[in-house]
Parts: C-alpha cells; sequence; structure tokens
C-alpha cells in the first residue's frame, strides 16, 4: 500500500503543483534560427523517468505538448523532423525544519520589590517541526535533429502537491507555462 501511495504523490510531481510555486529556467542557443523549424518529434522519456507516471498521465503530458506545437504551427513528423524532443523526470525527497520560539518573562536589571538590585529572568520554548515534501522537475530537451545539437532546454520545478483530481487541468497548465518561454511563439 505505501509503494501505491508513493507512485501517487510522484505521478502527480508535474500535475498538481501549484503554478506560482513553480519555477521556470531555459536556456538556448542564441544562434539558432527557430523560424526555419516545422516539424518535430518525441523521442520520449528518458532514463525510464516514465515508469514514474502510470499510462493516463502520460497521455496527457502526450497531448499537452502536442497541443502546444501545434498551436506554434509545428507538426508531429517521424525520424525526418527538424526538432527531437527528449522529456525527463527527476525526483528529489527533502525535509525542511521550521523553528518557532515563544519568550516568557523579562529580563534586564533593574530593582526588585524587596528593594534589591539585580538581573531579571524569563525563559523561552522552542518547537521544530519537520516536513517531508517530493520536488520534482521536469526537463524539456530540444535538439536540432540534423544537427544533433541541443538548441533549447526548458526546466520547470515545484513541490509535488497530492491531488490527482485536478491533473487533467494542471498538466496542460504546467506544459504551457514551460513553453511559453520557448523561442517560437504561438500563432494567435
Amino acid at each position: 500500500m505505501k509503494t501505491k501511495s508513493t507512485l501517487l504523490m510522484i505521478m502527480a510531481i508535474i500535475f498538481s503543483v501549484h503554478m506560482n510555486a513553480q519555477k521556470v529556467t531555459i536556456d538556448f542557443d542564441k544562434e539558432a534560427d527557430f523560424s526555419k523549424y516545422k516539424t518535430f518529434t518525441f523521442l520520449g522519456w528518458q532514463k525510464d523517468s516514465d515508469q514514474l507516471m502510470n499510462d493516463l498521465d502520460k497521455e496527457r503530458m502526450r497531448k499537452a505538448f502536442a497541443n502546444e506545437f501545434s498551436s506554434r504551427e509545428m507538426e508531429k513528423a517521424g525520424d525526418d523532423s527538424d526538432l527531437a524532443i527528449a522529456l525527463y523526470l527527476v525526483l528529489e525527497h527533502k525535509t525542511s525544519t521550521t523553528a518557532y520560539t515563544n519568550y516568557y518573562g523579562g529580563g534586564g536589571y533593574g530593582r526588585y520589590r524587596r528593594g534589591g538590585w539585580g538581573w531579571g529572568s524569563g525563559y523561552a520554548n522552542t518547537t521544530y517541526s519537520e516536513d517531508d515534501y517530493i520536488k520534482g522537475t521536469l526537463v524539456m530537451d530540444v535538439y536540432d535533429n540534423k544537427t544533433n545539437q541541443l538548441i533549447w532546454q526548458g526546466v520547470v520545478s515545484g513541490t509535488v502537491k497530492e491531488n490527482p483530481k485536478k491533473r487533467d487541468k494542471s498538466i496542460p497548465k504546467t506544459v504551457k507555462k514551460l513553453m511559453k518561454k520557448f523561442p517560437i511563439e504561438p500563432i494567435k
């Protein structure tokens, strides 16, 4: 049962991350002429990262990317396409620690009720809490299929939020956020 629960959390990594919590970074070849690219092919999931998702989520992801490329008037083609797209999914188990301290009483130098002088006293109470979470990262590498040169890389990362009911909407939103930085603009 624990394996199934862990798998569900992993599958949710890209699909139910809050949009504001996602971070997108890109890098690209500034000499590449992106206007000449009209077709693409998917190389698929690299390093077995597709094993972290079920078939429904893989299909949602495939459709989301296909829609984004289609909105740029790019067509899916075979081995002779202009671009080759590789996808990677990376997971990191992390723990965050939070500390909160309450201060009680006084302190300092002053006169006491009974006539003496001295240092006051007080005390503090610190509470710690730990939160385990999974940081997920989706990497999209885009290669010029003729030269096999990497020409664009987009990375979107965020914290896993387990909510499988929202995947139909969150997958396209995540892919759209990543593709928003792609150098070929969608056609309006």
